[in-house]
């Protein structure tokens, strides 16, 4: 039996999960494999549709990335450069509006789905994107008169520092984007939420099971251990967790390793350096990210290890930084740290493909998976159910392939973090 990460999310559980084990032989429309966003939200999605679906999960329903982020819903979309650049011979001019569209979709799957099926998720408003430094104020003000063109005048505000200030009480930052559009949960709660919905819509889940086999063929299907699910369809969904089909997936997808700690609760202090309950990420390519819990705790995060190895003491890593942002937090109890391992893509754009006539992949957000987890979730269901437009358009893109997998991927990962940051503090 699984038992899950001693993380803040895992000790402030709605519910946890209980789904049975795969065991003898079951017959569906679509089996999925992976009971994170990706494969929940997908099961979500087709379950409505009227179909038959079946999760099968190694562990249990949000054990991996999924339930143990920053918990920040952004408009953020990791890679849309390269999309831009690859999308445009098959969409045109219309790429630009096609990728504006997609960094708000997640946002509303997600707000519409927590009002529909009543998860509660302690689902909140407010973001500010922070100049670490007045370089970064640029990209910034690009961004603001960008969205204020889209139509998010009263949502977005660009802010100096003396309104940041206002809004954290840290010296820190020289400006921000303030964004009452974007949102902030408790993930591990949404994803078992979601999972709910899907069997209360008559999808199979099953934990504890882990997949050691797709059948491939004109009747495809999975097998574990202890049983097998014969299916129209099947869809990986495990992210990097997974290392099933190397001989088309290897060397596509590679692990991050983020750290996140949550203190013990501040009580009033909480409110006074962060008054309006925002989430902060800030604009450096190795990036911090915090916000607070419901019970008024700091939850920060950062500093992304690209080794693919998990830290030793994520919280004596995390203080300085805390400290840094927060003096006033100077000596704070930690209560909970533990790791996240993120899927990374080279170019960052989140890679959807088929591995035959009826087997389905997604996976590879590189760290801003909450919401393009959920859009993709949309994009793979319509796929499966015949509406490939979307599908196709993401299945075009070119991605690299990198030989020997993650012992020379994650070398390049972290060559490539180490330039990117060399170049940021000479900006």
């Amino acid at each position: 039996m699984t038992i899950r990460c001693n993380s803040y999310y895992t000790a402030t559980l709605n519910q946890d999960t209980d789904y049975p084990t795969l065991q003898g032989r079951h017959k569906v429309d679509v089996v999925i494999i992976g009971g994170g966003f990706t494969g929940v939200a997908t099961a979500v999605e087709l379950a409505e549709k009227g179909l038959k679906v079946a999760i099968v999960e190694s562990h249990k329903i949000g054990w991996g990335a999924t339930g143990r982020n920053g918990g920040q819903v952004t408009g953020s979309l990791s890679g849309d450069g390269a999309m831009r650049k690859q999308m445009r011979a098959t969409l045109g001019d219309d790429v630009d509006d096609f990728i504006w569209h997609l960094r708000w979709r997640g946002h509303e799957i997600i707000r519409q789905r927590v009002e529909k099926y009543a998860i509660q998720c302690d689902l909140k408003h407010g973001h500010l994107h922070a100049a670490y430094k007045p370089s970064h104020m640029s990209d910034l003000r690009k961004d603001y008169a960008e969205a204020v063109r889209r139509g998010l005048g009263d949502e977005v505000s660009l802010l100096d520092r003396s309104q940041v200030r206002d809004l954290l009480q840290s010296d820190l930052y020289h400006g921000a984007i303030k964004n009452t559009r974007n949102l902030h949960l408790h993930p591990l709660n949404l994803c078992i939420g979601e999972a709910r919905a899907a069997h209360s819509l008559g999808a199979l889940i099953f934990e504890n099971s882990e997949v050691l086999e797709i059948i491939h063929g004109d009747k495809p299907g999975v097998r574990t251990a202890h049983g097998r699910i014969d299916a129209n369809q099947v869809m990986l969904a495990g992210d990097v967790y997974h290392k099933l089909e190397p001989a088309q997936l290897k060397g596509k997808i590679f692990p991050a390793m983020g750290g996140i700690v949550t203190t013990a609760p501040l009580g009033e202090l909480a409110r006074q350096i962060n008054p309006e309950d925002l989430a902060v990420y800030d604009c450096r390519f190795v990036l911090d990210y915090y916000r607070l819990t419901a019970d008024g705790r700091l939850l920060f995060g950062g500093g992304a290890n690209y080794s693919g190895k998990d830290s030793r003491d994520i919280a004596a890593e995390l203080r300085p930084c805390i400290e840094r942002t927060f003096p006033a937090l100077k000596g704070v109890q930690i209560d909970y740290q533990w790791s996240c391992a993120m899927g990374i893509v080279i170019n960052r754009i989140a890679q959807l493909g088929k591995l035959s006539d009826n087997v389905w992949y997604c996976q590879g957000y590189s760290g801003h998976g909450i919401a393009t987890t959920h859009i993709m979730g949309e994009i793979m269901s319509r796929a499966i159910t015949g509406q490939m437009e979307q599908f196709d358009t993401f299945a075009a893109c070119q991605h690299i392939r990198v030989p020997m997998g993650d012992l020379l991927g994650n070398p390049l990962l972290a060559a490539g973090m180490w330039y990117y940051q060399m170049l940021e503090r000479l900006r």
